[in-house]
């Protein structure tokens, strides 16, 4: 990833916050089949590994399972809040003229080794934990033990879970920093005006403002 040093982020918990807050990831292989790329929902396990551990599950009918376990490496793109910035907010506009449009975001990028599993306990297993994670908050939440045990054993044998021991992780926060304070705080003006979801990146501008 093309990563200037202005726009690393390194606090590892905000990464993890991050996968969290947006499960929905791009994952990336390259394989003999040449350049895959799908949107999966993951899960993640920081305390699992030594930079954590991403599982999910795909279609068999999905070619890229296959990619997988022949490959050394893949790499899974979670993308979070992002947004079109105007110049128009600048205060450097009024003064010199000279600026551009640009696009603010914040992303992170996982490494790692993949492992396909086979196994219906793990499946099992995965599929509860994945189910909890968007069901609990409902009310009431939807089960897993809510459709008929001989239709869920059918599904689960179309499917293949995935698990990826990550290797490194990257993370960029590309927010404003590199403008000066007077025109950070007029993106910020600019998107919370927008409303939702501008006020989203809106409040991730102000936080590296204030920081800065």
């Amino acid at each position: 990833m093309y990563l200037p040093p202005v726009f690393r982020e390194d606090q590892i918990g905000l990464l993890h916050d991050l996968i969290r807050t947006h499960p929905l990831a791009t994952l990336v292989t390259a394989g003999p089949g040449g350049l895959m790329a799908n949107l999966i929902p993951f899960l993640f396990y920081p305390d699992e590994g030594e930079h954590g551990t991403l599982r999910a599950h795909l279609s068999r009918g999905n070619p890229q399972w296959k990619e997988l376990a022949q490959a050394d490496e893949c790499m899974v793109v979670f993308q979070g809040a992002n947004g079109y910035i105007t110049p128009s907010w600048y205060q450097t506009k009024k003064e010199t003229g000279k600026v551009v449009p640009t696009w603010n975001f914040v992303t992170v990028h996982a490494w790692g080794t993949p492992c396909m599993q086979e196994d219906p306990a793990w499946l099992s297993s995965h599929l509860h934990d994945l189910t909890y994670s968007q069901e609990h908050a409902r009310v009431p939440p939807w089960k897993i033990e809510d459709a008929p045990a001989d239709f869920i054993a059918t599904q689960m044998k179309a499917i293949i879970g995935l698990e990826i021991a990550v290797g490194r992780m990257e993370g960029k926060w590309k927010v404003s920093q590199n403008r000066p304070q007077v025109d950070r705080l007029g993106v910020v003006e600019g998107l919370r005006a927008q409303g939702e979801p501008s006020r989203v990146m809106a409040d991730l501008v102000a936080q590296r403002a204030k920081d800065a």
